[in-house]
């Protein structure tokens, strides 16, 4: 491989600053309706005393889930020696940090409270995942950063292998822990159940790869750099491997939970009898996020064309949030048995009562917040590239496959 040469994103200075406006704008009304919210209370979104992880949540997780995901082409380059990767990293490793933070200033915003978020940081209950995923984000973020000085600083060159084998381990107990406050909770019937941890992690592996190509696709363009076909070709048939992962891990999730005869009216909740969350299951999540992308993704034809891959990211990416949707919102929505084998009769947080399903619908200023903070994350990755050296001058064959180079001479 030829020597790889790192450079600021040098596009025209009014389309990036236009760019910056409308990142910013986005921002600020994000942040505006965190603020209206917690003035108001959380009386004036869509949630109740049975839907409490809502539209912002959808977001925040998403977000979370996909920065592990991003890093995922750093750790493939170094880690594993695969020379094709290794000029990604740097943009791999910043918008991992980009999107972690995103998601964690969602989650932060949505508390009701954040300055409680003091407390929760000074007083820790160890036998709660959620403590420990304290530990796992702000570990990612110092890990990630470390990372990222040893691929730019000749002197910390030494040590970039080490430190990727732990950054790697690391992403996997991240997306692991986030997996897990699902599957550790026993009293939603759609949770509970060990394999939501391996299923967040191989979804990490999608959200991330396609938003990153989605980032990479489009700096590139922006300024006329160039990206070989291989590299493309390597890229998205990686995405169609992780796409086809999820529909694999998604059937078994199901299989898993149709096997007991106590989650009979989960299973078919979600898969028939759901209205939105159904529509959002099979449209969503199975069609737009996995079976089209992979029609694309394997088409001998529209695998070629990059206007289509960009759109087999885009749908990998609506795909995810609509999972998202289902596992969070829909899985509260499913009524919760108080008492196995038995009829509520009156409750008064309508907890099993009749079967009926929660009614949640998501207010403008959750929505806003959820878009404010994907808004950051990009905020963060156009600022991050265009101070600092994070894209390599060029992604040609010639660049990045030396035996395209040997097979022309």
């Amino acid at each position: 491989m030829k020597r790889i040469i790192y450079r600021e994103w040098r596009i025209e200075p009014g389309r990036y600053w236009g760019l910056l406006a409308i990142l910013s704008s986005v921002v600020a009304i994000g942040g505006l309706a965190a603020l209206y919210t917690f003035q108001q209370g959380h009386w004036i979104t869509g949630m109740t005393n049975s839907v409490v992880w809502a539209t912002p949540h959808v977001f925040a997780v998403f977000l979370i889930i996909a920065a592990s995901g991003a890093l995922n082409l750093a750790t493939i380059g170094t880690v594993f020696g695969k020379g094709a990767y290794k000029p990604l990293g740097r943009l791999s490793g910043l918008l991992a940090v980009a999107l972690l933070m995103g998601g964690l200033l969602v989650l932060v915003l949505d508390l009701g409270r954040p300055d409680r978020l003091i407390v929760a940081m000074t007083h820790y209950n160890f036998r709660s995942i959620f403590a420990w995923n304290i530990f796992l984000y702000t570990g990612f973020l110092i890990l990630v950063i470390a990372y990222l000085w040893t691929m730019a600083e000749r002197k910390g060159n030494r040590y970039m292998k080490p430190v990727g084998v732990f950054a790697m381990f690391w992403r996997l107990a991240l997306t692991t822990g986030t997996g897990s406050i699902f599957g550790f909770l026993v009293a939603r019937d759609a949770y509970e159940t060990a394999i939501l941890a391996p299923m967040f992690v191989i979804m990490s592996f999608a959200y991330g790869l396609a938003i990153f190509l989605l980032v990479l696709m489009f700096t590139f363009r922006e300024e006329g750099r160039p990206i070989g076909g291989t590299i493309m070709r390597r890229l998205s048939s990686l995405l169609g491997l992780f796409v086809a992962a999820i529909l694999y891990f998604t059937l078994v999730y199901h299989l898993t939970k149709v096997y007991g005869a106590q989650h009979y009216g989960l299973v078919s909740w979600i898969l028939r009898d759901g209205g939105a969350y159904t529509a959002f299951f099979w449209f969503g999540w199975v069609l737009v996020g996995g079976l089209m992308p992979l029609g694309i993704l394997f088409h001998p034809t529209l695998a070629g064309d990059r206007r289509w891959i960009a759109a087999a990211c885009g749908l990998v990416v609506t795909g995810g949030l609509s999972a998202m949707v289902v596992i969070i919102i829909g899985s509260q929505a499913y009524p919760m048995p108080m008492f196995p084998g038995h009829t509520i009769l009156e409750s008064g947080f309508f907890d099993g009562v009749g079967g009926a399903a929660a009614s949640y619908r998501p207010a403008v200023s959750e929505i806003l917040l959820g878009v404010g903070g994907v808004a950051v994350a990009l905020l963060i990755t156009a600022v991050g590239v265009r101070v600092l050296q994070f894209l390599p001058e060029s992604l040609a064959d010639e660049i990045v496959d030396p035996h395209v180079q040997t097979a022309r001479a």
